[in-house]
């Protein structure tokens, strides 16, 4: 079994990234920039948000952190955010989630230019990315399919099952399938036998949130399995496959943690220099 190493292919990625940032600020004479807005202090968004803010450093990238308690009023957000929308040096906008309840978590992701949308959640994007237009690609999603693409270039015919209908990765997840020309198959909660659906699987990508769900004798042999799980159990942080039971029968295997989160912020400095590229065409 391949043990697919996020850590390797987002370091490789990083590495790439820090060239093309180099040339572009060679032939434009500026860099692009990334902004992340931080609301509150849950532990998990500031980690998120300092391994952002290192990665885009270390491949070149403007990058600034604009912290509110989780008291700010939703107005001052919004007005932050036109204010970014207007500033030439900011080529990508962030928002980290989740938000405080008493602010609109749509009304953030719609405030934001779809240009500077890194996140790819703002509709205009949802929509580009389900019609084949160009659009900023979530970045959990596209981490997911690169790690895909390193096992199997050509994924033309393969069936794929996504474990998930999110939003954030289960939906996305199969535009990006669909446009490789695989055969996709979108289950969840209410699915009836999803055991005998990931079976027929070639391709298996689990973003549902349940520990270890998936288990050995639901892979087929030589099935890609990726996990985007990351849940607290009694165990320590297990995702959503059963590693040990799956390694068994799959052909190549992400583990938990390790595997797509590190692809994750790694594409969110790819979308932010996509962004910059399409603003000064």
């Amino acid at each position: 079994m391949i043990l697919i190493d996020g850590k390797k292919a987002a370091a490789e990625l990083r590495a790439e990234l820090k060239e093309e940032v180099a040339e572009l600020k060679s032939k434009h004479n500026k860099v692009p920039g990334l902004t992340v807005i931080l609301i509150g202090d849950l532990t998990p968004s500031q980690i998120y948000v300092r391994n952002k803010e290192k990665s885009a450093n270390e491949v070149g990238l403007k990058s600034e952190v604009i912290k509110y308690s989780d008291s700010v009023e939703e107005k001052t957000v919004l007005e932050k955010i036109q204010e970014l929308n207007s500033d030439e040096t900011v080529s990508g906008i962030l928002v980290q989630l989740p938000l405080p309840k008493h602010i609109d978590k749509q009304k953030v992701i719609e405030a934001i230019d779809p240009s500077k949308d890194v996140d790819g959640f703002h509709p205009m994007n949802v929509g580009n990315l389900s019609s084949g237009y160009e659009s900023s690609i979530p970045c959990t999603p596209l981490g997911c399919y690169l790690l895909i693409k390193k096992i199997e270039p050509n994924l033309s015919g393969k069936k794929a099952v996504v474990v998930g209908r999110s939003n954030l990765n289960g939906k996305p997840m199969t535009q990006l399938l669909l446009k490789e020309n695989c055969t996709v198959t979108i289950t969840h909660s209410k699915t009836k036998d999803l055991k005998a659906e990931c079976l027929e699987a070639d391709i298996i990508v689990a973003a549902v949130g349940i520990p270890e769900l998936v288990r050995g004798d639901w892979v087929k042999k030589d099935a890609i399995v990726i996990d985007v799980g990351i849940n607290k159990t009694d165990n320590g942080i297990v995702g959503d496959v059963h590693f040990d039971e799956v390694s068994k029968n799959a052909k190549a295997l992400t583990p938990v943690p390790g595997g797509v989160g590190p692809m994750t912020i790694a594409c969110l400095l790819k979308n932010t220099i996509d962004c910059f590229k399409r603003s000064q065409i």
